[in-house]
C-alpha cells in the first residue's frame, strides 16, 4: 500500500504529529507498505497508485490555516518568519478528484482549552470526501499546550498509534473491496 502524508505545519508541532502519525503507518503496513511525508508547499503531485491519503494542518480561527492567519501566526513566530503562501487549504483546492478507490483521513492539531470549537481536521475530511476520497477513520485532533506549543504531553504516543489504526482500517477496506 502506497501512503502520501501531507501536512501543514507553522510553529513544527504538526510536522512532529505528521512524523508520528507516518511512522506509526509504516509500522502497521510493513514490508507491504511505503510510506511518504510532504509539505503542503510541495505542488500536487500526480496521486495515481497513492492508495491512501492522509493530510494534517494546525487549526487556526477555528478552521483550516487561511493567509490572514499564517501571517499573524509568522508573525507571533518572530525573528522576521515569512507566512508560507500555501497551506492545507490550498493545497486541498488544488487537489483533482480521487483516483479509483483511493482512500484518506485528516488530522489536525489544536490548542488544548475545553469548548474551542472548530477544526482543520473536519474541514479537510469534508473536502477530501467532495472530491470523491473513502474517509477511512474519523479526523483526528492532537493538542498543544498554547499557540506556538509544544504538543500536550503524550501526543506523540498517541499520533503514532492512532496512524497504526489508520492503516489498519485501510488495510480492512481494501479486503472487503
Amino acid at each position: 500500500m502506497r501512503v502520501l502524508v501531507v501536512a501543514e505545519s507553522v510553529f513544527g508541532n504538526t510536522r512532529r504529529v505528521a512524523e508520528e502519525v507516518a511512522g506509526g503507518l509504516a509500522d502497521e503496513l510493513g514490508a507491504t507498505g511505503e510510506v511518504r511525508i510532504a509539505d503542503v508547499t510541495e505542488p500536487v503531485e500526480d496521486l495515481d497508485g497513492v492508495d491512501l491519503l492522509v493530510v494534517g494542518g494546525p487549526t487556526h480561527a477555528f478552521a483550516m490555516t487561511r493567509m490572514s492567519t499564517r501571517r499573524s501566526a509568522a508573525e507571533q513566530a518572530g525573528d522576521g518568519a515569512e507566512p508560507a503562501e500555501t497551506g492545507l487549504r490550498e493545497w486541498l483546492a488544488a487537489l483533482p478528484e480521487a483516483p479509483g478507490r483511493a482512500q484518506a483521513a485528516a488530522f489536525d492539531t489544536r490548542v488544548d482549552r475545553p469548548r474551542l470549537p472548530g477544526s482543520a481536521a473536519a474541514g479537510a475530511a469534508r473536502r477530501l470526501r467532495r472530491l470523491g476520497y473513502r474517509l477511512v477513520v474519523r479526523p483526528e485532533t492532537f493538542r498543544v499546550t498554547g499557540t506556538r506549543g509544544p504538543l500536550r504531553e503524550g501526543e506523540l504516543d498517541r499520533a503514532r498509534a492512532w496512524g497504526a489504526a489508520v492503516a489498519r482500517a485501510a488495510t480492512a477496506a481494501v479486503g472487503t473491496a
